[in-house]
C-alpha cells in the first residue's frame, strides 16, 4: 500500500489481478462483534464515535448466486470509537423477504439488477414483487438508526446491537407503499429548522412521467416540509444535490423496455439503455416558495453520484460523477468476469447553472477513473475546496477502485493513497476533527485548512491477507500514508455506503 504524490508519466502496468478484485465479491455469513486488536499505528485519540456501513452481505441464497451484486441481502457494520480503541459488530438486515428466503433455503424473489427465482423465465415472469434488500446506505437521525433503499420504506435498527427492529415510517411521514430513497443529503444550517440541520430526502415514483416527492425532517425526525413535483418522461435517479435553496436532479437520458422484464428474461434494472443522442435533463426544484421546476439541458451522460452543489455568483453550481455511458453489466456477463476496459470511467465534472436564460456549462474536473465522492459534512450544500474520491490506481482507464484521491478545487492540486496491487477500496467518510462540526451552525468558509482537518474512514479488502481492514488516513495530507491500519477477523463484500456519528455506539456490558 503506497502513498503518492501524483507524477505526469505514471507506469501503465496492470494494478490489480483479477482474482484479487473477485475475491472481495463472497457472502459473508457469520454474524460478528470484537475488540479490533494487532492495529497498526495508532487510532486518533480523540477520534469517538460510530462508523455505519452498508452493503450487500449475502450474494447467494443456498448456492443461488445473484445476478449484479447490488441485488444482494443489506448487511449493516459498525465500528464504534473511543479512547483510541475500536469495535466492531456486523449483522444482516432482517427484512421481510430475507427471512423467509433463508427459511425458505431458495430465492423467493426477482433482483432489480437481473437475480432471478429458480425455474427459468415462466417462474420469473409476471412477478413484479419487489424485495427490499436495505442495503445501499445506514443513517443514524433523530436517535434512529436506519437502512435504506431506494424503492422502499427504512428498515430501522438498534444502534448499539445492529439488531432488527422493523420497517419505520418515520412517524408517520410515510404512508404504506411509500420508498424514503438512499441517497439522503444534510442541510447543515436550515433556514426552515431554525438555522439548525436538516435531513432532506425524496422519493420516485417512474412511468409515462415521473413524480418526484420530497421531504425535509428536522433533527427530532418531524416533518419540516413535503412537496411533489411532476417531470416528463421515465427517470432512473440514484442521487440528488441541495442547496440552500434548492433541490437537484440530474434526469438520464435513458430508455426502459418493460416486456423483458414482465416476461422474466430480464431484471428491471437490465431494461435500461442510455440514449447516447440525447441530453442530460437537470430538474431544478425550489426549496420553498412557488416558484416554478425549471428543466435545464446539459450534455448528454449517465450520473450515479453528485459530491456537491452550491450557490455562488448568481449561479448554481453541481459536482457530479458522470460517465459517458450506463455502465451496466451486460444480461449474458458474470459480474466477476467484467472487462473493466469495455466499460467507461466516471469522471468528476463541474456543471455551472444559470437559471436566467436557463443554460449549463459542464467542465471536466477530474479524469481519472472515480466514485464515491466526500466532503466535509458542514460544507454540504455550500462553496467548498476539497472533495475526495474513491480512485483507479493509474491515471487513465476503468479499473477497480484502488485509491484515495484528493482533490484542491480551487489550486488544482492533488494528493493520492493506493492500496495498489492487492487492495481495493469502499467510499471514504470524512469524520471531522472536532464533533461539534456536526451540530453547529456552518463555520465560516476560508482556506487556512480548516476544511480538511479531519480523518477518513475507508474499509479496504486486502486480497494478500484475504480479510477486510479499516484504514484511517490524515485527511490534510494524504502522503502520511496510513494513521492506523485495524485488520479484522474475516473479509467484508465490497459494500455501498456509509455515515458517522458523534455518537458511541460500542459493546454492551454482556457483550
Amino acid at each position: 500500500m503506497q502513498s503518492l504524490q501524483l507524477q505526469p508519466n505514471e507506469s501503465l502496468t496492470p494494478s490489480f489481478q483479477m482474482e484479487d478484485w473477485q475475491k472481495g465479491y463472497r457472502s459473508l455469513r457469520q454474524e460478528y462483534q470484537y475488540w479490533i486488536e494487532d492495529i497498526e499505528g495508532q487510532i486518533p485519540p480523540d477520534l469517538h464515535g460510530t462508523l455505519f456501513r452498508n452493503g450487500p452481505g449475502l450474494l447467494d441464497v443456498n448456492g443461488h448466486r445473484v445476478r449484479h451484486p447490488f441485488d444482494g441481502d443489506g448487511m449493516v457494520c459498525a465500528i464504534a470509537f473511543s479512547q483510541g480503541r475500536a469495535y466492531f459488530r456486523n449483522r444482516f438486515v432482517r427484512t421481510e423477504g430475507y427471512v423467509a428466503e433463508q427459511q425458505a433455503n431458495t430465492p423467493l424473489y426477482r433482483g432489480v439488477f437481473g437475480s432471478a427465482k429458480p425455474g427459468g423465465w415462466f417462474a420469473n415472469a409476471f412477478d413484479l414483487r419487489l424485495k427490499n434488500i436495505a442495503n445501499t446506505q445506514v443513517i443514524y437521525w433523530s436517535g434512529k438508526l436506519l437502512a435504506l433503499w431506494e424503492a422502499a420504506a427504512p428498515y430501522r435498527l438498534d444502534p448499539h446491537t445492529l439488531d432488527t427492529l422493523g420497517q419505520d415510517d418515520l412517524n408517520g411521514i410515510l404512508k404504506p407503499g411509500d420508498a424514503f430513497a438512499a441517497h439522503p443529503r444534510i442541510d447543515p444550517g436550515s433556514e426552515v429548522a431554525g438555522g439548525q440541520p436538516c435531513l432532506v430526502n425524496f422519493a420516485l415514483k417512474p412511468g409515462l412521467s415521473t413524480s418526484i416527492t420530497i421531504y425535509e425532517l428536522d433533527g427530532q425526525g418531524q416533518l419540516l416540509r413535503k412537496y411533489s413535483h411532476a417531470i416528463p418522461g421515465f427517470a432512473f435517479i440514484h442521487d440528488f444535490a441541495i442547496t440552500p435553496n434548492y433541490c437537484l436532479f440530474f434526469q438520464n437520458p435513458v430508455t426502459f423496455n418493460p416486456l423483458p422484464f414482465l416476461l422474466g428474461l430480464r431484471g428491471a434494472g437490465e431494461c435500461i439503455t442510455l440514449r447516447k443522442n440525447q441530453p442530460t435533463q437537470i430538474v431544478v426544484i425550489p426549496r420553498r416558495g412557488t416558484a416554478p421546476v425549471q428543466l435545464l439541458t446539459a450534455e448528454a451522460g449517465f450520473v450515479f453520484h453528485h459530491a456537491n452543489a452550491y450557490e455562488q455568483d448568481g449561479h448554481l453550481w453541481i459536482d457530479s460523477v458522470s460517465y459517458a455511458d450506463f455502465p451496466a453489466v451486460q444480461p449474458d456477463q458474470d459480474y466477476l468476469e467484467v472487462k473493466f476496459s469495455g466499460l467507461p470511467p466516471g469522471q468528476l465534472w463541474r456543471y455551472q447553472l444559470n437559471l436566467t436564460d436557463q443554460t449549463v456549462d459542464r467542465t471536466l474536473l477530474e479524469s481519472r477513473c472515480c466514485e464515491f465522492p466526500a466532503l466535509h459534512p458542514s460544507y454540504s450544500s455550500r462553496p467548498y475546496r476539497y472533495v475526495y474520491l474513491a480512485a483507479a490506481h493509474h491515471p487513465t482507464g476503468n479499473a477497480p477502485l484502488q485509491a484515495i484521491l484528493k482533490l484542491d478545487r480551487v489550486t488544482g492540486e492533488q494528493q493520492l493513497w493506493s492500496a495498489a496491487p492487492r487492495g481495493f477500496v469502499g467510499e471514504p467518510v470524512f469524520v471531522p476533527r472536532s464533533p461539534a462540526a456536526y451540530r453547529d451552525n456552518l463555520p465560516h468558509v476560508n482556506y487556512s485548512g480548516a476544511e480538511d482537518d479531519g480523518w477518513l474512514l475507508i474499509l479496504v479488502f486486502n486480497a494478500e491477507r484475504d480479510r477486510s481492514e479499516l484504514v484511517i488516513l490524515d485527511a490534510q495530507d494524504l502522503t502520511r500514508g496510513a494513521i492506523a491500519r485495524l485488520p479484522l477477523k474475516h473479509h467484508v463484500p465490497y459494500g455501498l455506503h456509509g455515515t458517522f456519528t458523534p455518537e458511541h455506539f460500542g459493546p454492551l456490558e454482556n457483550s
